[in-house]
């Protein structure tokens, strides 16, 4: 299906389907962004680079050009054709005032103006509106230049005519409204540097361009991929050792769908699969990524059996052993997606799993047999992990044996909470037993259990699960929590709904957390996906100012109260570790729920953790090096 070709050319006032009003938004703003914090903010973003990249889609726009402003407004342009202005026949309104200030108003809803599209339920450009303190719309169309400006959701006044004008295109510049976003204005540059360079790889031939103006020297980024999902995996290897030179890329389009695929193995044993449908990323997966899978291992079976390396009594290989060291992307785009949930973070289309295990079916094994040593290489890798998963099966038996339930098969280093409700039960894994001892003495220990974990345990971005499954910390790590790991991972079995790592606040602290973090990510992902995971902020400094106590997370923290203060006398005491804290310090400060601060791990970006684990854990030197340069001074981005 060649959206660009069946999309109709014809997009009017008619193409605009109206379905609920606005005022929901405005007073439950979370139920339709998410949440009113530095994710919904960005929602906001996303909902109108959608609308572009659905013009890009529909084959209308090549470029989109994203500014975020001093004063933290952000611009968008498209070159479009510019949303309808003329007058739509059910609200009597001009179409360009319907999709601003109407819930679930747009082309989307009607065939004809969009064969495919992406978004959130269509809820769109009108949410942004109504979580805007302002809004302004150009467009341009009809051979003029069109205006409307809103204020809290209202319109100041009717779309206004303007100069005469060639090109097409729409224009939105919002200033979210500082009654919703009470937490923060700003966008984080990081974020949406990820999400951007993303829908450029996944919409080949789209220039988007991004200026955030709020630095004394703007930053200015451009994104534009010739080799759309190739370059994707060009981009998403570049910190690893590819297995074979040549990328695997295969397409295909139907009357209802279109299937692009490009994938790659590298020397690493982690694999990283990404599946989006309709620009959406559906980390979840669904029925595209359930073919691609079964098409996968199918494939590289027989590969290796018409080969001879695997022998009429040898069972056939798994998917883990055709995955390890994998890296694919698998984009599809459905005229009618299915989504399952609000989040549209899995592909419910059944249709869909067919279609694309059908056409790995024909394509992966032609390529196999054309590049028939690199085919060798990849099933040489398969074997490897085949065995080494069978290692590892005897390892985690073993775990498994010492994770029953019973007090008795826990880990004896763990001091267990008195509660077997997992729902208010919270596992803290601190550093060795000098910080296990005040906060054992600091905890409730009703809900409260600690584990501390001695030196740094294992890379596992370095090494097979057989190898990690034999490091003791692990071990422990497994049993406590209950979950097991991997493909037997069981979260109902979760015998906390709180992880938390409470490590030192300095850089050997930092790199214990980045280690336990990438553990969970390889190997307990849906621990963090269920949002079970977090870290404290335990203090670097007590500060004493006369009878007041200040405890801070950062130099820059004992800097801004050096400027608060004026002058005053600090009387300033640097914490070498926790165990240097005594109870009642690390209760008030990391462990009291009503006194602490801990913050989630959030994986809403895949591929940008996917990123960020491959470079901090991986090979790569210099790029590690780049990009703790890159993010010094954004301490959060490093902890992911």
């Amino acid at each position: 299906m060649s959206t660009a070709n069946r999309a109709s050319n014809s997009y009017g006032a008619a193409d605009i389907t109206v379905l609920e009003g606005l005022e929901a938004v405005r007073r439950r703003p979370g139920m339709y962004i998410g949440s009113t914090g530095p994710r919904g903010l960005h929602h906001l973003l996303w909902e109108v680079v959608d609308n572009a990249v659905d013009e890009a889609m529909a084959g209308f726009c090549t470029r989109i050009d994203v500014t975020i402003r001093q004063d933290e407004s952000v611009q968008v342009r498209d070159n479009g054709r510019g949303i309808p202005v003329d007058r739509h026949k059910k609200t009597k309104e001009s179409a360009l005032t319907t999709v601003l200030t109407t819930l679930h108003a747009g082309g989307k809803f009607e065939a004809g103006a969009y064969q495919v599209s992406g978004g959130l339920h269509g809820v769109g450009v009108s949410v942004v509106n109504a979580l805007s303190a302002r809004l302004e719309a150009e467009i341009v169309r009809e051979g003029f230049h069109w205006t409307q400006a809103f204020e809290d959701g209202h319109p100041t006044g009717p779309v206004k005519k303007g100069k005469p004008g060639k090109r097409t295109g729409t224009t939105i510049t919002y200033w979210p409204s500082p009654k919703t976003f009470v937490e923060t204005l700003s966008l984080d540059l990081s974020t949406v540097i990820s999400r951007l360079r993303e829908m450029a790889f996944l919409n080949r031939g789209l220039e988007i361009r991004l200026t955030d103006e709020r630095e004394e020297e703007p930053v200015e980024e451009v994104f534009h991929y010739k080799g759309g999902l190739i370059d994707y995996i060009k981009h998403l290897n570049a910190t690893k050792e590819p297995l074979h030179p040549h990328i695997i890329y295969f397409d295909d389009q139907s009357e209802d769908a279109e299937v692009e695929v490009a994938l790659q193995w590298t020397s690493s044993y982690t694999e990283t699969v990404l599946s989006f449908a309709n620009n959406i990323n559906t980390h979840e997966g669904g029925t595209h990524e359930e073919g691609f899978r079964k098409s996968l291992t199918r494939a590289i079976n027989d590969f290796a059996r018409s080969k001879g390396l695997l022998k009429e009594k040898d069972e056939n290989l798994t998917g883990e052993d055709a995955r390890e060291g994998l890296t694919a992307v698998v984009s599809v785009k459905v005229r009618s997606p299915q989504f399952e949930g609000q989040t549209k973070t899995k592909l419910g289309n059944t249709e869909i799993r067919g279609y694309v295990e059908k056409t790995l079916n024909r394509l992966l094994p032609e390529w196999l047999e054309r590049y028939g040593g690199e085919g060798r290489a990849i099933a040489d890798k398969s074997l490897m992990a085949s065995r080494a998963r069978l290692a590892a099966r005897k390892a985690r038996e073993l775990t498994r044996r010492k994770s029953m339930l019973e007090s008795a098969s826990l880990p004896g280093k763990l001091a267990d909470c008195s509660s077997r409700d997992a729902s208010v039960s919270e596992l803290f894994i601190v550093e060795g037993d000098s910080a296990a001892g005040p906060a054992k003495q600091g905890r409730n220990s009703e809900t409260q259990a600690i584990l501390p974990i001695r030196g740094k345990i294992i890379n596992v971005e370095k090494a097979r699960l057989a190898k990690a499954l034999q490091n003791t910390e692990i071990q422990s790590l497994i049993t406590a929590i209950g979950t097991s790991i991997g493909e037997e991972f069981d979260l109902a079995k979760a015998r906390y709904h709180k992880v938390v790592l409470l490590t030192d606040a300095d850089v050997d602290g930092a790199h214990i957390r980045t280690l336990l973090l990438t553990f969970f990510f390889r190997h307990m992902r849906p621990l963090i996906e269920a949002g079970y995971v977090y870290f404290a902020q335990p203090p670097l400094y007590r500060v004493k100012t006369g009878k007041e106590i200040h405890y801070l997370s950062s130099d820059t923290e004992l800097d801004q109260l050096r400027e608060e203060l004026n002058g005053r006398k600090l009387d300033v005491s640097r914490f070498k570790g926790l165990g240097e804290m005594n109870a009642s310090e690390l209760r008030d400060t990391s462990m009291d729920p009503a006194l602490r601060h801990l913050v989630q791990v959030d994986l809403e970006d895949a591929a940008l953790s996917e990123e960020i684990f491959s470079t901090l854990m991986g090979d790569d030197v210099a790029s590690r090096k780049r990009f703790i340069q890159r993010n010094a001074k954004d301490v959060r981005f490093l902890d992911v």
